[in-house]
């Protein structure tokens, strides 16, 4: 569907050269003191032997932000995430994990909260609140994620921090391995509660596929990143993942179902000047009952209702091999669009540029977003940002 507005006029120079001067002596800072690359970033680990230990780390992301849209022109700093992680093993083939999130205004909650069965790589088995198998930016989580901004695409229905789950979360069990260059996940979660009309109690199914054709991808658990920055050497993953769950969408007077597929690919090569080029590309497609758009109409009662229709996404970046400073530059773009069944399409361009101090455990990101597309999948007020982001794991 073809969708029509009134481009808002672009950013003032203003709000630009401030983010530039903010940018320029946040890095300077950075780079006149190399001793910052040598952060202590490992987290607290207590060990009493090799088979029962306790470690304990945390995550930070630091944001400050300046919009223009016809509705909205202002700026803002927020802390855009931090995180606690308490891991331990109790047994050589059991180990725990107790992860907290508080985002924006929310408070703090606990996302993860499971027990790690773990018998040889290519049979696991992880059981309490944990991540549903998800296309690869659910995987990759925002810690590990090339781009600032990489969800402004439709979610599925455990991400709406809603009756469903929350952050991709729910309570489950999730079976996984690796065998040879083949990576298997295979889950079965509450889903959305029986309030929203899930009477039956019908479970959550979902599972995901993935192959590797040159090097084996080496992540935490089943997780997937963005961007090794090279240290895994060539990459080539392609990978197909399927949600569904009967009255997963709807109200308590009126259930519907929800299914969704999604197809993604990644590929990292190192040249041969050691540069590091990174490709990241995936298509979504939903199919559910009940939407913003089009809810229940023979109830008033509060609707859990998804987003229809089909998203993709692509993005490419490039590390540089020589360092300045403590770190490399990484400059990237992103393309995300979102094609609903019952409304028009929106889409949204990023162009980033991370500076990476230790891989994916410090690196700041200036990037300029320019669209409509957000997370509902439904189009919103046409925007520019500019956002200035810094990232710290301890881990």
């Amino acid at each position: 569907m073809s969708r029509t507005y009134n481009r808002q006029p672009p950013l003032p120079s203003k709000m630009l050269i401030i983010h530039f001067i903010r940018t320029t002596l946040f890095c300077t800072v950075f780079i006149a003191l190399p001793s910052l690359a040598d952060l202590p970033l490992n987290g607290l680990k207590l060990e009493h032997n090799d088979t029962l230990w306790l470690t304990l780390g945390g995550a930070l992301r630091l944001q400050t932000t300046s919009r223009n849209s016809d509705t909205d022109d202002s700026s803002e700093f927020s802390i855009n995430s931090y995180r606690f992680y308490v891991s331990g093993q109790l047994h050589k083939y059991l180990k725990f994990n107790i992860n907290t999130e508080k985002y924006e205004g929310d408070s703090m909650m606990t996302i993860d909260a499971l027990l790690r069965f773990e018998f040889d790589p290519s049979v696991n088995l992880w059981v309490g609140r944990t991540l549903v198998p998800s296309d690869r930016p659910g995987l990759n989580g925002p810690y590990t994620g090339m781009s600032w901004n990489q969800y402004r695409q439709p979610l599925f229905s455990a991400d709406y921090d809603g009756p469903a789950g929350q952050l991709g979360r729910s309570e489950g069990a999730v079976l996984w391995g690796m065998k040879n260059k083949f990576h298997y996940l295979l889950g079965v979660f509450e889903g959305l509660e029986d309030d929203y009309g899930n009477d039956s109690d019908h479970l959550l199914f979902a599972g995901r596929l993935a192959y590797n054709f040159l090097n084996v991808e080496s992540n935490p658990g089943y997780y997937t990143s963005a961007t090794y920055y090279g240290t895994q050497g060539n990459i080539f993953t392609t990978a197909v993942t399927l949600q569904s769950q009967s009255d997963g969408t709807g109200s308590k007077a009126e259930s519907g179902d929800f299914f969704a597929y999604a197809f993604d690919v990644f590929s990292e090569r190192v040249l041969s000047n050691s540069g590091v080029f990174t490709f990241e590309a995936g298509y979504k497609e939903i199919d559910v009952d009940f939407t913003l758009a089009s809810p229940p109409t023979a109830s008033t009662d509060k609707c859990f209702c998804l987003f229809d229709g089909d998203s993709l996404y692509a993005t490419a970046g490039y590390l540089f091999p020589k360092a300045v400073g403590p770190g490399k530059f990484q400059p990237y773009v992103r393309y995300m669009e979102n094609n609903p069944n019952d409304a028009g399409s929106s889409d949204t361009t990023e162009w980033g540029l991370n500076y990476v101090i230790a891989g994916n455990k410090a690196s700041i990101n200036l990037n300029y977003a320019s669209g409509d597309a957000n997370a509902s999948g439904y189009a919103g007020n046409d925007t520019d940002t500019v956002t200035i982001g810094l990232m710290l794991q301890f881990y």
